[in-house]
């Protein structure tokens, strides 16, 4: 399942980032967080899932 970011809901608050800098960066341009590692199975995305204040991280 891929990891994915819905860019309509991300506020570019940085939590996944900092909870997961493997897997998230943020994207300059947009000044929204972006996925490097969309199969990633780190115990981090889950977290990063959980705490994201939008709820705009979700697997597909």
């Amino acid at each position: 399942m891929a990891i994915v970011i819905d860019e309509n809901e991300c506020i570019g608050c940085e939590t996944c980032v900092e909870l997961c800098p493997e897997v998230f960066e943020m994207d300059d341009s947009s000044e929204k967080a972006v996925v490097k590692e969309p199969e990633s199975q780190l115990d981090c995305v889950e977290e990063a899932i959980d705490s994201c204040p939008s709820e705009a991280i979700s697997r597909e």
